[in-house]
């Protein structure tokens, strides 16, 4: 029964790697659409969709992943020499996925600063797009006659 739980532990480390890969893949495509001048939001949101579906996969095989451990940690603690091969494929499969991790965490923070650069430049735009409607609207206004001037005062003194 506690090598069942190992293996399922095993499982659970390798999915979590697998798992890890493909948001490193999301990140880099994220990277190429936060380069991209001609950038839908669409895109953006839709990767973004994807990454959290992969996070909400991620904590809840962390979740299980505890689950398992805290019922075969005597037992991998107490015969070491027996579950030697089990334990170095689990060892190995969390040193890939420090790696992993680690590398996301670069790439976050690189998507991230992009992403504020972007974002910055389009709100740049809009800007420049209203100010622009801003002037159109009052040369129209002013070549129709319609412009309305405030209350004046008429000084009739002399």
């Amino acid at each position: 029964m506690e090598a069942d739980y190992i293996n399922i532990m095993i499982e659970s480390l390798e999915k979590k790697r697998d798992i890890l890969g493909q948001i490193v893949e999301l990140n880099r495509q994220q990277k190429l659409l936060l380069s991209d001048p001609n950038l839908l939001p669409e895109d953006f949101e839709k990767n973004m969709d994807y990454k959290s579906q992969f996070v909400e996969q991620l904590n809840l095989l962390d979740s299980g992943f505890e689950k398992m451990f805290e019922r075969v940690k005597e037992t991998l603690n107490g015969n070491r020499e027996q579950y030697a091969e089990e334990i170095h494929k689990m060892q190995d499969l969390i040193k890939e996925i420090s790696a992993m991790t680690n590398t996301i965490q670069t790439q976050e923070l690189r998507n991230r600063d992009e992403a504020a650069r972007k974002f910055a430049e389009v709100r740049e735009q809009v800007k420049g797009v209203r100010n622009s409607q801003k002037v159109v609207q009052q040369y129209y206004q002013n070549m129709m006659g319609q412009k309305t001037y405030s209350a004046q005062v008429i000084d009739n003194k002399k």
